[in-house]
């Protein structure tokens, strides 16, 4: 047998067994079917579930020198943006519709809180130019944060359809303009205000009285305050922690992977819508009582004046405070002889 006929043999032995081997997987490839019995491509495939509980061995990143800003897809990102697209939208109309629903059944229940001895016609200093500069400069900044911080959430399921795509598309680059440079003013605003009512919002026992004798909206009782009622300092202290997430939050998104990447600005994110929807709430709130809610109350932030009755029936102990520091001073009995 010449070395050529032996090589030839062994070609041919080897290409058999190819065949062979072939023909043994066969049978194997074909039991991949589906439930109706036809050929399955994707059964042996891992499913996109067990992908994505792989994190973060399956994130997509892009070669630039920043690492924090070269991921291109990670599976946190599908949890947030449920979150943003679903969670979110729930979460806010409940707590923001239902305050306001709250607020109107309440209005029905009690209706316009009235100063129970009427107006006296004299009235009282009660917050001075610079104090009523501090607490607009917050409200409007805060109004035009919540509007366009809305417009983010709300603005596709709500605008967009009556506005159409392009009026909508310009509204909101501007509204988004306008919510970057406007929270500028509303922290300045923050920190005038707890500047200058910090002191006058430290807790004290009177506000628990004012607690159990109704808050001033039960008529038969009265509710003794400060300058500033426990419900007020709540909002005060609310306002204060609330803005202070806001801002922090508001500003790791602002300045992107300054000073977290991803994952944080993520949870930033969360932590100021979260926060924003709840302070929204806290404020309609608060703009009820202090404008159809009750009678005289809008007037102390208005033109700074309060009307003496209505200071006598919801803040007397400051009343009297005022008083007696703006009375003359009695001669002492060794003066007067």
């Amino acid at each position: 047998m010449t070395a050529a006929t032996l090589l030839g043999r062994l070609r041919v032995f080897a290409a058999a067994l190819a065949l062979l081997a072939i023909a043994g997987a066969l049978p194997a490839l074909a039991l991949e079917r589906g439930p109706d019995g036809a050929p399955d491509p994707d059964a042996s495939a891992v499913d996109q579930r067990t992908l994505l509980r792989e994190a973060p061995r399956i994130e997509g990143r892009i070669d630039i020198p920043d690492t924090r800003a070269r991921v291109l897809i990670q599976p946190a990102g599908r949890q947030w943006d449920r979150f943003h697209e679903v969670t979110l939208h729930w979460l806010g109309a409940v707590v923001i519709l239902g305050m306001i629903a709250a607020l109107g059944l309440a209005y029905l229940v009690l209706g316009r809180l009235r100063i129970s001895a009427g107006r006296s016609g004299s009235t009282l200093r009660r917050f001075s130019a610079f104090e009523r500069f501090s607490h607009w400069l917050t409200a409007v900044s805060f109004i035009v944060l919540g509007l366009t911080g809305l417009n983010i959430t709300f603005g596709k399921i709500l605008l967009l359809p009556v506005i159409g795509p392009d009026a909508f598309a310009s509204f909101s680059q501007a509204a988004k303009y306008a919510h970057n440079f406007v929270s500028f003013s509303f922290v300045i605003g923050l920190v005038l205000i707890a500047a200058l009512w910090l002191k006058d919002n430290v807790p004290r026992k009177v506000d628990i009285d004012w607690l159990k004798q109704g808050g001033g909206f039960i008529k038969s009782k009265h509710a003794p305050a400060g300058r500033f009622n426990a419900g007020e300092k709540a909002v005060f202290w609310f306002a204060l922690a609330a803005g202070a997430a806001v801002a922090v939050s508001g500003y790791l998104l602002l300045f992107p992977f300054y000073a977290t990447e991803i994952a944080g600005m993520q949870f930033a994110q969360i932590v100021h819508a979260v926060v924003a929807v709840l302070f929204v709430a806290v404020i309609i709130a608060h703009i009820y009582i202090g404008t159809v809610g009750m009678e005289g109350a809008f007037e102390a932030m208005g033109s700074g004046d309060v009307d003496l009755n209505w200071a006598k029936e919801h803040h007397d102990l400051w009343l009297a405070d005022r008083l007696a520091k703006e009375s003359p001073a009695e001669p002492s009995a060794g003066a007067a002889e």
